[in-house]
């Protein structure tokens, strides 16, 4: 059986920025996201609120190569880059201070991958 990919365009288009900007400034963290996004959907991440409460300090860029899920409490402002979040996820990082933005969006803005964390 012959592996294709996601089949999702945006997701593919995404990965392909993703590598395109790994190339040109030499940054591994890019190339690992989207060796993360091209696993089956059924793989894919998801991440609750609460373990990035734990693991991640005031002001930190994030990538979820995934879903972010509201279940828990986010204390500090956290800049969070994910493929998609659900509602009450969006309601509580925004409550928190922090900002929910897409893993492109993150990729315009730091395309070094400085100060960037990916939470699995």
């Amino acid at each position: 059986m012959r592996r294709t990919g996601p089949t999702n365009i945006v997701l593919r288009k995404l990965i392909r920025e993703l590598r395109k900007s790994s190339n040109q400034h030499g940054v591994k963290i890019w190339d690992y996201v989207a060796d993360l996004l091209e696993k089956p959907s059924r793989r894919r991440v998801v991440v609750n609120l609460s373990k990035l409460n734990r693991c991640c300090s005031q002001g930190e860029y994030v990538v979820v190569p995934g879903k972010v899920l509201g279940a828990g409490n986010l204390r500090k402002p956290v800049f969070i880059a994910a493929i998609s979040f659900s509602k009450r996820a969006l309601e509580k990082i925004r409550e928190a201070g922090g900002s929910a933005i897409s893993i492109s969006d993150l990729l315009r803005v730091n395309p070094e991958g400085s100060n960037v964390r990916v939470v699995m």
